[in-house]
């Protein structure tokens, strides 16, 4: 805990964000800092509740009471210990996790809760700034080889974990650069990647090798990895993206989220992109409302849309905690605006699109949808269109966030592991899978998730793997959420 009468002296407050027409010129990221008086401040009103909620909240188990009491009371270097011991990456959670630690924070039951996430960022920058975070290198080597194919949280979180047991780590990647979504996908208005880059080199001197441009699958068979290695990480996420099969779909301009938002990345990055994906002087309507839909929104406005609509097929979230639905410690579905809804959109709920028709070139040009009506039928919501409500949007671009439906297939074929009634990968107790020696972790075994269940679940499955190749293992387990 921090100051034992913190919570009821100062409020909750966060550090300000960047004017909306500055951040809107670049991709910087956009939340500012505490100094760090203000943020031992925030780190005391962690209060004395007993049961530290924030704690079960966390997929991690991120021991959030005793690094904020080590915040408040100066000892920085004992924090950043303290908060590595269950994550190897809070410089990317600190960032784009959406903090189900707050809503679990006791805290939050009849006040505002304690800013765990600032605090949590703010703990790994000063650490870097004050050279504490090095490379963990093992002091024996075991002579056992782990391939590891795919470079997102989960599979970073599993290769650093296995080096540090001393393993030979290679971690295969097809795209031409390390970190899955995180490098491609989410972007660096959120998080910008020289954060990713630190880490890789950190990984790079404690013995991880990284391969990319490797599609494992594609360029090496499965059965020449296998040969190669005692064991194998599969943790390629879930990036079959979910489609929209409606009349018109064929159109040119609408596009796939995980089509437009990678070239954006790419763009920001110095490459160039051919024929890119771009909503400059478009009018745009982003299908979707969640995380993807909101990084669609903050990317268009950046690059000069004209206007952007986000349409959601659900009807709109309340905007506080119901007993009913969503009681307190469990994360909630209210309404939440994003950074990037700050900066400019039109939203609307509970519209299904129809179709869409174009021009005479096959181009985009009006969506087509309807309104409805939610009603609970047998104790389910099932929807109703609303009769009359039919309209019609002229659109340029459209972009589809409408979530992820699994792994891609062509390699977990190859590999002959047996799948789940959801179509990821089924593991056991120790996330391995149907054939020995194989194992799966993150989005690839869950589904599309979080990059702090990913993270989690990349230590656990290193865990699996090592005592697998040694009999037993030291890596340190991880206390799971509620």
């Amino acid at each position: 805990m921090g100051k034992i009468t913190g919570f009821l002296e100062y409020p909750r407050e966060l550090p300000p964000r960047r004017p909306v027409k500055e951040r809107l010129r670049d991709w910087r990221e956009l939340e500012g800092k505490h100094p760090e008086e203000r943020l031992q401040i925030q780190a005391a009103r962690c209060m004395d509740c007993g049961i530290p909620f924030c704690h079960k909240g966390c997929p991690l188990g991120n021991i959030i009471p005793d690094w904020n009491d080590l915040v408040y009371r100066g000892r920085w270097r004992e924090a950043i210990d303290r908060l590595h011991s269950t994550n190897n990456f809070p410089d990317f959670t600190g960032r784009v996790c959406p903090a189900p630690c707050e809503e679990a924070c006791v805290l939050n039951i009849n006040d505002d809760p304690v800013t765990i996430k600032q605090v949590e960022k703010q703990i790994i920058d000063h650490a870097y700034k004050e050279g504490w975070v090095v490379p963990l290198v093992p002091t024996r080597r075991t002579g056992k080889r782990v391939a590891v194919v795919g470079s997102g949280p989960a599979g970073l979180a599993c290769a650093q974990q296995l080096a540090r047991a001393g393993h030979e780590v290679t971690v295969f990647e097809r795209a031409d650069r390390i970190g899955g979504l995180l490098r491609y996908g989410i972007p660096d208005f959120k998080l910008e990647k020289h954060y990713i880059d630190r880490r890789i080199a950190q990984m790079e001197a404690e013995g991880v090798t990284f391969r990319t441009g490797v599609d494992v699958g594609v360029d090496v068979s499965y059965q020449d990895l296998r040969r190669q290695f005692d064991a194998v990480v599969l943790a390629g996420g879930a990036t079959q993206a979910r489609d929209l099969p409606i009349p018109g779909r064929e159109l040119k301009g609408i596009h796939l989220a995980m089509e437009f938002l990678p070239q954006a990345n790419r763009r920001v990055a110095g490459d160039r992109v051919p024929n890119q994906i771009t909503a400059k002087g478009k009018r745009v309507v982003i299908l979707g409302g969640g995380d993807t839909g909101s990084d669609c929104l903050g990317t268009s406005n950046r690059q000069g849309a004209i206007a952007v609509y986000q349409f959601e097929l659900l009807p709109q979230p309340p905007e506080s905690r119901t007993e009913e639905v969503a009681p307190w410690p469990y994360w909630p579905m209210i309404l939440r605006t994003s950074s990037s809804h700050e900066e400019g959109v039109i939203r609307d709920w509970s519209i299904q699109t129809k179709r869409f028709s174009g021009d005479d070139q096959g181009n985009v040009k009006r969506l087509h949808a309807v309104r409805l009506d939610w009603v609970k039928e047998n104790g389910r919501m099932v929807m109703r269109e609303v009769p009359g409500s039919e309209f019609t949007l002229e659109v340029d671009l459209v972009l589809l966030a409408l979530g992820f439906v699994g792994p891609e297939k062509y390699l977990l074929e190859q590999v002959g592991v047996a799948l789940t009634e959801r179509g990821t990968v089924a593991v056991d107790e120790n996330y391995m899978t149907s054939v020995p020696g194989v194992f799966s972790c993150g989005d690839m075994r869950r589904g599309q998730s979080l990059v702090v269940w990913a993270i989690w679940e990349g230590r656990e499955c290193a865990r699996g793997v090592d005592a697998y190749l040694m009999g037993r293992t030291d890596l340190k387990a991880t206390p799971g959420p509620f």
